[in-house]
């Protein structure tokens, strides 16, 4: 080992033994729901199990190979989500009639899941190549959010929301792939033309405000999100898109009048959304009103979902009924729209801020991540990728407990849902890919004379934040590691 690798050590070793600790978290609560139903461990659930495990150390010995200096901790928190995702939506297909296999097929798409982040770890191998593809990424958001509405694949509206494709018996959600395409473009286009957007405009107060002419990303991301909205009928992908960009751009010019100017905007796309569709001024009527009696027994946009979800947690109390020994069935859509409901009932408060906690920590590591990348569009995409999950988690949970309108976006790595699983599980492995960049040591020792230098590319300097552009004339040179 040189004196640079002694210098960040790698932490894999901490990474699997708190991978084993998540295995043992999400493996013991499909294990307890099956025992407090007196249900016996079938070979079925020793299979999955092994099959879980075996998938999950592959991504472990992947980051041991391709990114040894990955962040430790974000494998771990993803798999023990993910497993106490399977765990619910297996406790839940146990409770309908005929039993349902939701759970499995979740599993499935877990396994796939995982096989897809090995890809992006053994083949990314500098995150920074995806820069390359900024407008083509554009374009192919531009396609996967079409797609839902081309005749012949698409699904037609589910559940109010026409967002999903049907190739043979299959369906996916190509909203979810384009969470990442739009990241890749947001992130490439900041980086590239930041400069141009800090040009100063006028001041209002203490907030400098950007010129007119500098809000065209702005407009365009805010016209994409309504356009979402007005097509596809889909409020939550709509926001989520749209917070996505705010909290990229403020990232890139810390400055508050850019987030203050994309808020504005969203909540006056709500507003004029809620007097426009009928859908929307329906929910957000469900909202208000939701133990209205009218309100709470209409067929369409009524409030009984949310009223259900609100009894379920406070049946649970603070630390909940116990896996398997609720009435989480009860809630409609429990294993996907409001599988936090389902938590909060089973697991209690106490369970539900242990899975919050869950989410905060892979959120900050990710941020973590960003802010340790040495170049501009690292740190874009880290932030972008990770307040994402963020933001999708508050709209949810924020829904599910009546604090904002329920939107029907999923929960990440818990809900079931194969489109959201595997995107969610390629968001976590660039995380993973821009960590190790961002923790790995830069060897500055004397080259010998049979060795090669490496050149880091002017574009992963960093950026003189408040004295102007970067100088771009001059190459660094640093030790081929």
């Amino acid at each position: 080992m040189s004196a640079v690798e002694a210098a960040a050590r790698p932490r894999r070793n901490i990474e699997l033994v708190l991978l084993v600790l998540a295995l043992v978290v999400g493996i013991g609560a499909n294990a307890m729901t099956s025992i407090n139903q007196g249900l016996s461990l079938g070979n079925d659930f020793w299979m999955q199990s092994a099959i879980m495990a075996v998938a999950s150390l592959a991504v472990h010995i992947a980051l041991r190979f391709r990114a040894k200096y990955a962040d430790p901790l974000i494998l771990p928190i993803v798999v023990a989500l993910n497993g106490l995702g399977v765990a619910m939506i297996h406790r839940l297909d146990t409770a309908s009639t005929p039993v349902a296999d939701y759970g499995d097929v979740q599993a499935r798409w877990t396994v796939v899941g995982m096989a897809l982040a090995i890809g992006v770890i053994l083949f990314l191998k500098d995150h920074r190549m995806l820069r390359r593809f900024t407008y083509i990424s554009l374009i192919l958001s531009a396609v996967l959010l079409v797609l839902p509405l081309v005749p012949g694949i698409t699904a037609g509206d589910v559940n109010g929301a026409q967002v999903w494709i049907r190739i043979g018996p299959a369906s996916f959600q190509p909203g979810e792939v384009a969470k990442i395409t739009i990241g890749i473009f947001f992130a490439g286009y900041l980086s590239t033309n930041r400069d141009l957007i800090l040009l100063a405009g006028r001041r209002l107060g203490k907030l400098q405000l950007p010129r007119f002419r500098d809000l065209g990303p702005m407009i365009v991301a805010w016209l994409a999100s309504i356009g979402i909205l007005i097509f596809q009928h889909d409020l939550g992908m709509s926001i989520l898109f749209f917070g996505i960009f705010i909290s990229m751009i403020y990232v890139a010019t810390s400055r508050a009048s850019w987030a203050i100017l994309g808020i504005v905007l969203m909540f006056l796309g709500a507003m004029a959304s809620s007097e426009i569709f009928p859908h929307i001024r329906l929910r957000i009527d469900g909202w208000i009103n939701a133990f209205d009696p009218e309100v709470f027994g209409r067929q369409y946009g009524g409030s009984y979902q949310i009223v259900q979800g609100l009894f379920g947690m406070a049946n649970g109390g603070l630390i909940g009924t116990g896996m398997g020994q609720g009435r989480p069935d009860l809630v409609p859509f429990a294993h996907s729209d409001m599988i936090i409901a389902a938590f909060g009932e089973e697991l209690g408060l106490v369970g539900l801020f242990a899975i919050v906690v869950l989410y905060a920590l892979l959120v900050t590591r990710g941020m973590r991540a960003a802010i340790g990348a040495r170049d501009a569009f690292g740190k874009l995409l880290a932030c972008g990728l990770s307040a994402g999950i963020g933001l999708q988690c508050f709209v949810v949970m924020g829904g599910v407990t009546r604090l904002i309108p329920l939107t029907g976006l999923t929960t990440p790595f818990l809900a079931a849902g194969g489109s959201s699983l595997l995107a969610n599980w390629i968001i976590a492995a660039l995380i993973l890919v821009i960590s190790n960049a961002a923790r790995r040591p830069i060897d500055t020792t004397p080259l010998g004379p049979d060795e090669t230098p490496a050149a880091i590319p002017p574009s992963s300097a960093p950026s003189a934040h408040r004295g102007g552009p970067a100088e771009t004339t001059k190459t660094q040179v640093v030790k081929q590691q």
